[in-house]
């Protein structure tokens, strides 16, 4: 987490009406988030990954399958802008998922310019923690744990594994709640310890 996020994180209020659930891919992640969501008549669901392609007909399955699982009552937004969106929301919010977002944020700026493109995830990285410590409204916001198998063998592979754990850590420390699912199984680790940000001082000797 870079200073600024952790700055944010303790200068601003927790954001209490938060849930992050966070785990690696066909965990059940998604369904889970839903779930969390199913009582209410009219959530936004946030679609941050790229639309169904023709081109491609697995991502095409993959946005039906999550499309049609959603109550007929949900909105669905598909767009870059989760700040924007939630800071206009009126009722829940469903955001599916970070990992998909720093991917479309970095595509506008270009994977050429791997500095350029960690200041722009940084700076929205404190705008989304920020926008959640002030909203009042439910947001769920789904992620991915990606840093479980090897380094990366590309600077861009391991610029993404990087910020997304800056990311996924930076709201993790502001929400409220955070959800582990792996392999269908729910974790609350919400009350679980947290990772000091640097070692205690050591003591000297007698």
């Amino acid at each position: 987490m870079s200073p600024a996020t952790r700055a944010t994180a303790r200068a601003t209020a927790r954001a209490s009406s938060t849930t992050l659930v966070t785990g690696p891919v066909r965990s059940g992640k998604s369904r889970h988030a839903e779930q969390l969501l199913a009582h209410e008549p009219a959530v936004t669901y946030l679609a941050t990954g790229r639309r169904a392609d023709l081109a491609d007909a697995e991502w095409t399955r993959r946005v039906e399958g999550h499309r049609v699982r959603r109550p007929m009552s949900w909105t669905t937004v598909e767009t870059s802008d989760v700040v924007g969106v939630i800071r206009s929301a009126q009722g829940p919010v469903l955001v599916d998922c970070l990992g998909t977002w720093i991917t479309a944020l970095v595509d506008e700026s270009g994977w050429d310019d791997l500095d350029a493109a960690a200041e722009l995830v940084g700076r929205q990285r404190q705008a989304l923690v920020e926008t959640l410590c002030a909203t009042r409204v439910p947001v769920v916001v789904v992620t991915n744990e990606v840093g479980w198998s090897l380094v990366a063998t590309t600077a861009s592979g391991r610029f993404f594994h990087d910020e997304l754990g800056r990311l996924n850590a930076a709201v993790a420390a502001a929400a409220a709640r955070v959800h582990l699912v792996v392999v269908g199984r729910v974790l609350d680790l919400s009350d679980a310890a947290v990772v000091p940000e640097a070692l205690p001082p050591a003591v000297p000797d007698a």
